[in-house]
């Protein structure tokens, strides 16, 4: 009976290790934060199928990657193929009043909040690694 304790016990302990190493690695998925010159903060972790899968957000990516014309939003078009910053800049603007910063903070921690599921709060999103 001690033995199986032990043997359940490392066996946690080793997943426990391999998580942590798997999770901070080099390759984990982040939001490009390039266009930042000096970020505040590390990139966001964000496994953008892992989400969708997670949140059943497979079928309308209009949902995060939106078009406006004329402030209005245009239904059932997407600009998946496009960055953030292409139409959101650092700063506000006459095209666009939201700056890139607020726009991943407002689509992202919006979301979570209405859904009660997701990280909101800084360190949850921008780990250090």
């Amino acid at each position: 009976m001690m033995k199986l304790k032990r043997l359940i016990f490392i066996s946690a302990v080793l997943l426990i290790i391999s998580a942590f190493y798997a999770y901070s690695g080099e390759d984990t998925p982040t939001v490009d934060n390039t266009v930042f010159e000096h970020p505040q903060r590390a990139a966001a972790v964000f496994d953008h199928d892992d989400h969708n899968e997670k949140a059943m957000m497979t079928d309308d990516c209009s949902v995060c990657h939106h078009v406006y014309e004329n402030r209005q939003k245009v239904e059932d078009e997407s600009s998946e193929d496009s960055a953030c910053s292409e139409c959101h800049s650092l700063k506000p603007t006459s095209e666009n009043a939201i700056p890139l910063r607020m726009a991943f903070h407002k689509r992202c921690k919006e979301c979570h909040f209405e859904s009660n599921k997701g990280p909101v709060l800084c360190g949850e999103c921008h780990i250090k690694k």
